[in-house]
């Protein structure tokens, strides 16, 4: 009887383990007329801002499909949660996502560090994650020792692109040959973009003639500042994210420093417009996935359908978000099943996707081969915007 009685304890226990892995049960919970697929974003903390704008597109995106009759007659069933900014919180969501949630695959997080974070999670349950916005040159769809990590994607250029973009438009655009660069040096993403700004703006003849740096939640640049304003220099580059850029322009202005102020798509979020105010906001130019003035049909299409579902115009991480929701329903609709494997296939093979922030093919390194635009603000407002093709 004992021997029995333990048996069937023992028995349960696989069982319910079994159950518990989530390893043999993908879309997990969905019955056979819906998808789930995972949400990663920072929606409260430090970058906050990027987060919301990127799963309002994503939002956006899967009503439209679930209102269109789904895919391939599958409802989507998003399944979101906020890692609050924090690597190891979107490390734990991830591992949440895939062994209990039963993801077929995750969006997200927006930024670089959040989703490397997530990155041995996909790899050890084989569900493919895809960022829209996780720049970062090194250790995210591609090791340290040169491998593709398979199941892992992103639909933006990297930081190399950026950096050598705003370098050349420094000194092909604005005449510059003198540049200052104030960096993010907390953060890959601002190394990597000041690593290869400095690279080509030096290759193309140009001099750094200083070169600074802060960190994340940093507040009073003034010292900084101060002690470029004396040298002679024709741009400012800030590789970093609108929390502090905003305060540095709003700053460098009130001390007088009136050159062009140069950035990335860390600048696009209305809260550098708070911060920095209208006045300082002229003379700055930032590199993006998208401009709101584009004159594409398909931009002013989703311009149109955002503000009116929304109330306001989307910047570049909506934008971002709602061609991550498309991309992934047309990789499981050409997948044809929920499994993920066949998605991470599909996904792979992309060809001539068409999107709101541009048309690509995968590369075989999962990175997407596309144009990237330089826009030019005038009192905060987008007026110029200059697209620039991949090498």
């Amino acid at each position: 009887m004992k021997k029995s009685l333990v048996l069937f304890l023992l028995l349960a226990m696989v069982v319910s383990l079994a159950g518990c892995s989530g390893s043999g049960d993908k879309n997990g919970g969905a019955d056979a007329n819906e998808i789930k697929i995972g949400i990663n974003y920072e929606l409260t903390g430090a970058v906050a801002s990027y987060g919301e704008s990127s799963v309002n597109g994503i939002l956006m995106a899967f009503d439209e499909i679930n209102a269109a009759g789904g895919i391939n007659g599958m409802k989507i069933v998003p399944v979101q949660f906020d890692n609050k900014s924090e690597p190891a919180e979107a490390t734990s969501l991830a591992t949440r996502l895939m062994t209990q949630e039963g993801v077929v695959a995750a969006l997200g997080p927006a930024t670089s560090g959040n989703f490397m974070a997530t990155i041995p999670v996909a790899m050890g349950n084989k569900v493919p994650i895809i960022s829209a916005s996780a720049t970062a040159d090194k250790g995210v769809t591609v090791d340290d020792k040169g491998n593709v990590n398979e199941y892992v994607f992103r639909l933006c250029f990297n930081d190399s692109f950026q950096g050598v973009t705003m370098a050349n438009f420094a000194f092909n655009n604005l005449n510059a040959t003198k540049a200052v660069i104030i960096q993010d040096n907390s953060s890959d993403y601002g190394k990597g973009l000041a690593e290869n700004f400095k690279a080509t703006f030096e290759a193309a003849g140009g001099t750094i003639v200083a070169h600074e740096g802060y960190v994340a939640k940093d507040k009073d640049f003034n010292a900084i500042l101060t002690s470029i304003k004396g040298k002679d220099f024709d741009v400012i580059f800030i590789p970093g994210y609108y929390q502090e850029a905003g305060l540095i322009i709003k700053q460098a202005r009130d001390q007088g420093i009136d050159a062009p102020i140069l950035g990335a798509d860390g600048f696009d979020s209305p809260v550098l417009l708070e911060l920095a105010g209208a006045e300082a906001l002229n003379d700055v130019y930032f590199s993006n996935h998208y401009s709101s003035i584009d004159e594409d049909p398909l931009v002013k299409e989703f311009i149109k359908a955002y503000k009116e579902k929304n109330g306001v115009e989307p910047n570049a991480f909506n934008a971002l978000g709602y061609d991550l929701g498309m991309f992934i329903a047309d990789a499981v609709e050409r997948a044809g099943s929920a499994d993920p494997e066949a998605i991470k296939d599909a996904l792979a093979e992309t060809k001539g996707f068409v999107g709101v922030t541009g048309t690509f093919d995968m590369g075989e390194d999962h990175n997407p081969i596309k144009s990237a635009v330089v826009i030019g603000l005038e009192n905060g407002v987008q007026a110029t915007s200059v697209k620039v093709d991949p090498n």
